[in-house]
């Protein structure tokens, strides 16, 4: 008979990434994603057998059009003999995977749980696969770009911010890449002007403030109680998860705020709740955001709590979301410098985990003793978030 743990507290052991990057026309999906489970599991000082249950996250099948591949894809995973979980919440995908991962420890299900996700955005098109037809479901037909511009001008119109705002963005996460030896785009000369001067997509979104599209894979392992205590003892720092959060809402209906969704709002104080924050611009050292397009960052600021209605942009514009500033935003480069879809939401959790682990090398955020992880998918409408901790939470 199966003997489980208990319920109780859970810990990031240890991350791993590829290098993210246009094409990895070198390794399959699976080999991708053996890459970074290799490296979690190194960082984690484990083998897979330790592992107890794989939780796998992906975006849209159609991204690369293969449907449902964690089944081929099992026995690369390390999930034969064991519990395989897929789990699917579009772009917020990679963040949901570590939520589901941490619940099922916390829970008491599992001692330890590995956590992946991936995207191989190189062998299909995700424009051609956001535009195939839904039933009952008004077609995007526009990419993410285009369906996402309108909100970023709604949200100009609505705080009069400056149109610099996202070139600074921009700047800021792609030198905070260019510090980041994963990150597909290093770009440690970009500057305003550059961005400024870059060709204009999607009115106001210009060339240089969107993300890429990369090729990536994503892993974490998350521990028990005594899993974490034994890495401890090595001397060695973990990630405790000091709460998660995860909500929804339809893409369309009346009335709905697609600048400052309700569902971003919900998941975010469900969140603090959890993670006995009241004031997160203070308790939080680190913020791993999801951000595609770089006006994103101010409108998820304010999404957050960490800024009110209007005035998220104002801490970009003073410098505060940079590493060293009152809340660092994307230390690692974020999604504008690495985006596998499926993946990205899992690399700002573990990232975030990184920095209270002390492990984020030349972009660490000094004394980090509180991230938060975020992702968000859809049409804004998925959220998924995290708040990770270098001590293990009371209670």
């Amino acid at each position: 008979m199966t003997s489980f743990p208990g319920p109780g507290p859970a810990a990031v052991l240890g991350t791993g990434q590829t290098h993210h990057v246009t094409k990895r026309t070198d390794v399959s999906m699976s080999g991708m994603c053996r890459e970074a489970i290799d490296r979690a599991l190194d960082d984690a000082g484990l083998t897979m057998a330790d592992i107890d249950a794989v939780v796998v996250g992906k975006a849209p099948d159609m991204f690369e059009g293969v449907m449902m591949p964690e089944l081929m894809m099992a026995d690369a995973l390390g999930a034969t003999g064991k519990p395989l979980l897929r789990v699917h919440t579009a772009g917020s995908v990679g963040g949901s995977t570590g939520v589901v991962a941490a619940n099922l420890v916390q829970a008491g299900m599992h001692k330890r749980v590995l956590a992946v996700a991936w995207e191989k955005q190189s062998e299909s098109n995700a424009m051609w696969a956001l535009s195939i037809p839904v039933p009952f479901t008004m077609p995007v037909g526009a990419g993410a770009g285009g369906y996402f511009a309108p909100h970023v001008r709604s949200y100009i119109r609505r705080s009069s911010a400056p149109t610099h705002i996202g070139a600074l963005v921009a700047v800021k996460d792609r030198r905070n890449g260019a510090k980041n030896p994963l990150a597909h785009l290093r770009q440690h000369d970009i500057t305003v002007e550059k961005v400024l001067a870059s060709q204009m997509l999607w009115d106001p979104i210009r060339f240089d403030e969107t993300c890429p599209s990369s090729d990536g894979a994503c892993a974490i392992v998350i521990g028990d109680a005594d899993a974490a205590a034994a890495i401890e003892a090595e001397g060695k720092k973990v990630a405790w998860v000091h709460g998660t959060a995860m909500r929804t809402e339809p893409t369309t209906f009346a009335g709905r705020d697609q600048v400052n969704p309700q569902a971003g709002q919900d998941a975010a104080a469900a969140l603090w709740k959890a993670a006995g924050i009241t004031n997160p611009i203070e308790e939080i050292d680190a913020a791993e955001i999801y951000v595609p397009f770089s006006w994103f960052e101010p409108m998820w600021l304010e999404n957050l709590g960490f800024a009110a209605p209007g005035e998220g942009w104002k801490l970009t514009d003073k410098g505060e979301t940079e590493i060293g500033g009152k809340i660092p935003v994307n230390p690692s480069g974020g999604v504008l410098s690495s985006n596998p879809i499926g993946a990205s939401g899992l690399i700002r959790f573990a990232e975030a985990a990184k920095q209270v682990m002390d492990r984020a090398g030349d972009y660490q955020v000094k004394d980090a003793r509180k991230a938060l992880g975020h992702a968000y998918g859809g049409g804004s409408q998925y959220f998924s978030m995290w708040v990770v901790g270098s001590e293990k939470p009371k209670g």
